[in-house]
């Protein structure tokens, strides 16, 4: 036990990091066990590589990239000109993998709701319009609803971090798992990495703590693997993995064309993407590279001349927005995962940031201004790595409206709004009386349709169709299965 102890100690005091332990003597016995523990998951090759290469010496920025850079291909939705042969080809094989229960659904689920002024994991927000049902119970329902459908359970694997595990699985405990069997719902966290000061040096959070923060939404590869889950999977015939983040109600996040897409074309990695709005909008861009690579590059880091390029129809060129849906092979996130293959690791991306410390007296320090470099991955990276890639258009208004902002764009002022549109447009299409602003789309009144009840326009007109008598909609409406109620 000593010796466990003594070893990261000294290893750092060999490798110029000796302040870590600097109060090691004065703390109590179990804040020495922890101070150790988080010392020797740390990689100190990879945090001394990590702050060369991104934080000494910088690459020059990617306006090198904008003449080498060419709008990637993706296959548009039939109305977009899309070939609806084949759209319903990939929605039959699609479909065909998840009665064969071949299909996990995985949500990246780390983050707090900070930003929206809510106490508690992000997941637990109550987005829906009449219900206020959280995130996590619209994912549930929509899982549940394709149960139901396709006749074979489907796995969940819920990626959490250090910050909001325990919460994150009382939720569920209190509300029974939204029905769905908690045996079937996985809960891991993702990967932590040190900060790091102007020097290289790793910052202490407080005398007995290391200052970790979690690996980004691309450490949910390696994190797959090294929970355990991917072995999982493998054991249950599992062989696909739907990806989606928490905070975008609306996703699809086990739709049959995208998998059938991403069988179809034998691919390692798929994606979704999405038209951008207007060049400044903060999503990444599918583009092309110098190397016929398929690769993200993000709104951040695309040359301005390129955001802003029009084809002669007057479009963006560059529009193809990344949304974070993707459909992972479960050999390629081994592949990823274990870093096993050399030439396939997702590269680690810097940020400089506010982080809160204790100082060489050890007294805490609350920073104005960014005093320390934080590193984490992107899970668009693993892209250029994956054989095959497949890009499909998705629509906005079916697919996208991430709840990320207290106010104004991406809040849940605007979620709320798009969810009843979506509902308003499934009810006018089933030739249900609801009044709709010509302007906004939104109708007179609240309602809301479950999950269950109905997931796309294509289930609501088949629910709709099924009942004895169509549903009067007013104020506060709450359409869902008659086993719900």
């Amino acid at each position: 036990m000593v010796a466990a102890m003594i070893h990261p100690r000294h290893d750092y005091e060999d490798r110029g990091q000796g302040q870590v332990f600097r109060f090691f003597d004065d703390l109590a016995a179990e804040q020495q066990d922890e101070l150790t523990r988080q010392a020797s998951n740390i990689d100190l090759d990879e945090v001394e590589r990590l702050y060369q290469t991104l934080v000494k010496n910088p690459g020059a920025g990617n306006e090198s990239l904008a003449d080498e850079l060419q709008p990637a291909e993706f296959v548009p939705l039939p109305e977009n000109g899309g070939s609806e042969v084949l759209w319903k080809e990939a929605y039959e094989t699609g479909e065909a993998a998840l009665r064969a229960g071949r299909v996990a659904a995985f949500t990246v689920a780390g983050g707090q709701g900070t930003r929206l002024g809510f106490d508690g994991p992000k997941g637990t927000f109550p987005v829906t319009p009449v219900r206020n049902a959280a995130l996590f119970q619209v994912f549930a329902e929509k899982i549940r609803a394709a149960e139901a459908r396709y006749g074979k359970p489907m796995p969940w694997f819920i990626m959490t971090s250090v910050i909001n595990h325990e919460p994150t699985v009382d939720f569920f405990e209190r509300h029974g798992h939204f029905g769905l069997d908690p045996e079937r719902v996985h809960f891991f966290s993702q990967g932590l990495m040190p900060a790091v000061d102007e020097d290289g040096k790793i910052l202490l959070a407080e005398k007995g703590s290391i200052a970790l923060s979690p690996d980004g939404h691309g450490g949910s590869l390696r994190a797959l693997v090294r929970s355990g889950a991917i072995d999982r999977m493998e054991a249950d015939g599992i062989d696909t993995i739907s990806y989606f983040q928490v905070d975008n109600p609306l996703v699809r996040c086990l739709d049959p064309a995208f998998i059938g897409f991403h069988l179809l074309g034998n691919s390692e990695m798929s994606s979704k993407a999405l038209p951008k709005a207007y060049p400044e909008e903060k999503v990444g861009v599918f583009c092309r590279d110098g190397d016929g690579r398929d690769v993200v590059i993000e709104y951040s880091d695309l040359p301005e001349r390129l955001a802003n390029e029009r084809d002669a129809a007057g479009e963006l060129r560059f529009r193809a927005g990344s949304i974070a849906i993707h459909i992972f092979d479960r050999d390629f996130v081994k592949r990823l995962g274990t870093g096993a293959d050399p030439d396939a690791v997702l590269p680690f991306h810097r940020a400089h940031k506010k982080v809160p410390h204790v100082d060489e007296s050890g007294n805490a320090v609350s920073p104005t201004d960014p005093n320390a470099w934080k590193f984490e991955m992107f899970v668009f990276d693993s892209l250029p790595f994956a054989k095959n890639p497949v890009i499909i258009e998705t629509a906005r208004e079916d697919d996208f409206s991430p709840v990320k902002n207290a106010e104004g764009n991406d809040s849940p002022q605007t979620c709320r709004d798009d969810q009843l549109r979506q509902y308003a447009r499934w009810a006018k299409a089933a030739g249900l009386e609801v009044s709709v602003d010509a302007e906004t789309g939104l109708p007179a009144v609240a309602f809301e349709v479950t999950p269950t009840f109905a997931d796309t326009e294509d289930r609501f007109l088949e629910a709709v169709a099924a009942l004895d008598s169509k549903p009067v909609i007013v104020d506060e409406t709450v359409l869902d299965c008659p086993d719900e109620e």
